[in-house]
């Protein structure tokens, strides 16, 4: 089990178990980490059967309207939300089952066409006060977001300044008074440091906590 050192105290990791076994995950949980993501709800609602009561778990991935049901049963907070109606259904599911469920507003801020998010016109453009106002059980607590997967490290530390200035925006124009929207996901293994530098609360990471994977 590695963590890298240097990494500031305040800034919440979430241990990524995507592949990985519930012995590593284990592992994890008995270094001291009590976080974890997973990009399936059928993993993550595996996973938490086999592991400690006490992890909060969080989906990380793409989330299907079809798997709103186990995904609200299963996680705390679901950080992958990539339209209002969404958003809508994990609230209705969050009431149904009487509980309350974290979201993030998920941001498309990289080159790459193929991840998931808001894009930047949509973000501009939605009243998330009246958006937020209207919910119920889900709460909105932040944003997230991937950087293009490059190795020009300018290209990824703007496009974390600018899902840094979005969450700056929302807060300033939408949630100023409200205590929870306080969390910028972004940041994983390989680019984590330069998230942390742009102001990120919380990384993603898994290969720096596990080690590479074991080709078969």
């Amino acid at each position: 089990m590695r963590l890298r050192e240097g990494l500031n105290p305040d800034v919440t990791v979430v241990a990524v178990t995507k592949t990985r076994s519930a012995g590593e995950a284990m592992e994890a949980y008995n270094a001291g980490l009590r976080i974890f993501g997973e990009n399936r709800v059928q993993e993550l609602a595996a996973k938490r059967e086999q592991l400690p009561g006490d992890i909060s778990w969080h989906l990380i991935g793409h989330l299907q309207s079809n798997k709103v049901k186990p995904a609200v049963a299963s996680a705390a907070m679901i950080e992958s939300v990539d339209t209002v109606r969404l958003l809508r259904l994990i609230d209705a599911e969050a009431l149904t089952q009487e509980r309350n469920i974290d979201c993030l507003l998920q941001v498309h801020i990289a080159s790459e066409e193929s991840k998931s998010g808001f894009s930047l016109t949509e973000m501009k453009a939605t009243n998330w006060g009246e958006v937020a106002s209207s919910l119920r059980a889900a709460r909105i607590c932040g944003v997230m977001g991937m950087a293009t997967f490059t190795d020009d490290r300018e290209k990824v530390r703007s496009e974390f300044r600018t899902l840094a200035d979005i969450f700056r925006q929302l807060r300033e124009g939408y949630f100023s008074h409200d205590s929870h929207f306080r969390e910028i996901s972004m940041g994983m293994t390989g680019d984590w440091q330069v998230a942390v530098e742009e102001g990120s609360t919380m990384i993603r990471v898994g290969t720096l906590i596990f080690g590479e994977r074991i080709k078969k």
